[in-house]
C-alpha cells in the first residue's frame, strides 16, 4: 500500500473534524493511516484488539470504524457483531488480498463496505467519504424540497430519511447498499455501467479490476430476494452494467 508524507507538524484536530476508529493490531498501519488523515481533517484514534476496539466504540462518537478482519483473539467479524448490536456506525473492513468470502461474510453482517490490505492512500480515503456521507453532509440555511419517493412495484424508496421498504417491510441496508439502490432507481428501465455506479456511491474514479460493485450487488440481491438467474429487480447486463426492472411491468 502507498501513503504519500504527511505535513508535520499536525494541527490539533478541531470540534468538527471527523472522527476515525481504526481497530487493528498492526500498530505500524495505524499509525500511516493516521498520518494520512490528520492533515486532512480527521481526527483518528486506534485500538490494537478486539474487546477494546469494541468498547471504544460505544463509549465514544466516532464517524467511521475501520476494521481488521484478522485480528488476535477477538476476530473483526465478532467485533463487528458487537458494534452492531450498539451501533450504526459506519463500518469499513480490511480483508485479505482476494478473500472474497470475507467481504460477502461481513457485508452480510453489517458492514457499510471492505477495502482489501493492498489498498492506497486514495481509495481507503474514497471508501472513508462515501460510507461517512450520511453523517458528514454540511448544513445548510437554505430549505430544500425534500425528494420524492421513488416507487419501483412493490418497492418504495424515500432518499431523505433513507428508507427502503418492499413489500410493507423496512429494508436493512448499509450506506453503500441504500446508494446502490437508489442511483439505480433513479435510472430505472436504463442500464447503469459499472463506472457510473461506482463514482454515484463512492465519489472514486473506475478500475476495469475493480468488482466491489458486484459484490454490493450481490448482497443488494439477496436483501432484496432476488434470483440473478430470474431477476425481479436487478437485471444484469454482462460486461456493462446493471438495471433495476419495475416487477409489476413483466
Amino acid at each position: 500500500m502507498s501513503f504519500p508524507s504527511a505535513p508535520k507538524p499536525h494541527a490539533a484536530p478541531s470540534s468538527t473534524a471527523t472522527r476515525i476508529l481504526i481497530i487493528d493490531d498492526e500498530r505500524e498501519l495505524c499509525a500511516l493511516i493516521s498520518d494520512y488523515l490528520q492533515p486532512l481533517g480527521y481526527e483518528v484514534v486506534a485500538e490494537h484488539n478486539g474487546p477494546a476496539g469494541v468498547e471504544r466504540a460505544a463509549a465514544e462518537k466516532f464517524h467511521a470504524v475501520i476494521l481488521d478482519v484478522n485480528l488476535p483473539g477477538l476476530d473483526g467479524f465478532e467485533v463487528l457483531r458487537r458494534i452492531r448490536s450498539r451501533s450504526d456506525v459506519p463500518v469499513l473492513m480490511l480483508t485479505s488480498r482476494g478473500e472474497e468470502t470475507d467481504r460477502i461474510v461481513g457485508l452480510e453482517m453489517g458492514a457499510d463496505d471492505y477495502l482489501p490490505k493492498t489498498f492506497s492512500s486514495r481509495e481507503l480515503l474514497a471508501r472513508l467519504r462515501a460510507v461517512t456521507r450520511r453523517n458528514s453532509r454540511p448544513g445548510s440555511t437554505v430549505e430544500r424540497a425534500p425528494e420524492a419517493e421513488i416507487v419501483v412495484g412493490p418497492l418504495r424508496i424515500n432518499p431523505g430519511p433513507r428508507v427502503a421498504i418492499l413489500d410493507g417491510q423496512p429494508l436493512k441496508l448499509t450506506t453503500l447498499e441504500f446508494e446502490l439502490l437508489t442511483s439505480l432507481a433513479r435510472a430505472r428501465g436504463r442500464v447503469k455501467t459499472r463506472e457510473q455506479l461506482i463514482e454515484s456511491i463512492a465519489d472514486r474514479d473506475y478500475d476495469g479490476l475493480d468488482r466491489s460493485i458486484d459484490v454490493h450487488i450481490w448482497s443488494l440481491r439477496k436483501k432484496l430476494g432476488d434470483d440473478p438467474k430470474a431477476p425481479r429487480f436487478i437485471q444484469t447486463f454482462r460486461a456493462v452494467g446493471y438495471m433495476l426492472i419495475n416487477p409489476d411491468a413483466i
